[in-house]
């Protein structure tokens, strides 16, 4: 999917109100070509419900209940700020928007109990947010973490956060390799500081995270807690050679040149630099027979 540049348009200012918009961190996207690129991103399908993260003043929230209207699905909506509760509930009732729900509470506690309620009703569901930075790598790792994750999940990110997502050999990093186990990350569209009130500090990204279906075919299953450990171990210090670095979590009694071995039958050189494994070789030495 290419990557393009969002023009600017504002948001129509009925959709503003004055409440203190750098409480919990938050910057309001006010270009509606960039809303609409979000939106479309989801590709919202007959029945999908649509979790979206941190709405706001409502301004995303509006296109997403357009589009699952003309699809059958629903939104379900969940904010943590209370004093935006009671706006948002007054939007959907001026928009009409019978099919979204409200919640209010911190997503990072909440987000594993919704998604249980949802799917109760409804096979597939999509994740969508512009979420404040500072949550970023919270919020993936609680998605890694469930059971049932999304179909698809559309995030407007720090751009340097999208990029860092994305990466790949020679350039992997902990975060890259934490979420491309459980999703395939592109970069839909860029978005400027100065389409947000108020106006961040950097740039941002819309990413998209596709889920993953039997994408590792070539490796032996892993379990995503074994996986985990296995980036923290390889990354922990990521200037030095990976033999090194998992050395400092190997079981009792294997050797350096046990690992060594292992490391060369799964086609993985020990000398190699973290930045240079694919997800395919992290899960490979994951499920190696070297650990504690």
């Amino acid at each position: 999917m290419a990557t393009t540049n969002i023009m600017t348009a504002k948001t129509p200012s009925r959709w503003i109100n004055n409440i203190d918009m750098q409480k919990l961190g938050q910057h309001f996207l006010k270009n509606t070509a960039a809303l609409e690129a979000i939106a479309e991103a989801l590709e919202i399908k007959s029945g999908e419900v649509i979790i979206e993260i941190g709405p706001g003043h409502g301004e995303l929230t509006v296109f997403l209940a357009r589009a699952a209207e003309r699809s059958g699905g629903k939104v379900v909506c969940i904010e943590k700020d209370h004093s935006l509760i009671a706006p948002l509930t007054a939007l959907a009732e001026k928009e009409k928007l019978g099919l979204v729900t409200i919640i209010e509470g911190d997503v990072l506690k909440l987000l594993p109990d919704v998604v249980t309620a949802q799917l109760g009703r409804h096979s597939q569901y999509k994740i969508v947010g512009n979420i404040p930075y500072y949550i970023t790598g919270k919020l993936l790792r609680v998605i890694s973490d469930l059971e049932s994750k999304p179909e698809q999940t559309v995030l407007l990110v720090q751009k340097e956060v999208a990029e860092r997502i994305c990466a790949a050999p020679p350039h992997m990093n902990r975060l890259a390799a934490s979420v491309q186990f459980w999703a395939e990350p592109t970069i839909h569209a860029f978005v400027p500081r100065k389409d947000f009130s108020p106006p961040p500090a950097v740039d941002s990204a819309v990413i998209i995270l596709a889920g993953k279906e039997n994408f590792l075919k070539n490796v032996p299953p892993v379990l995503p807690a074994h996986y985990y450990r296995a980036v923290r171990t390889i990354f922990a210090q990521p200037r030095k050679k990976l033999l090194n670095n998992l050395m400092e979590s190997t079981a009792d009694g294997v050797k350096k040149e046990d690992v060594i071995v292992h490391l060369q039958k799964i086609g993985v050189d020990p000398g190699a630099r973290p930045q240079n494994l694919g997800i395919d070789q992290i899960v490979a030495i994951a499920t190696a027979p070297i650990w504690g």
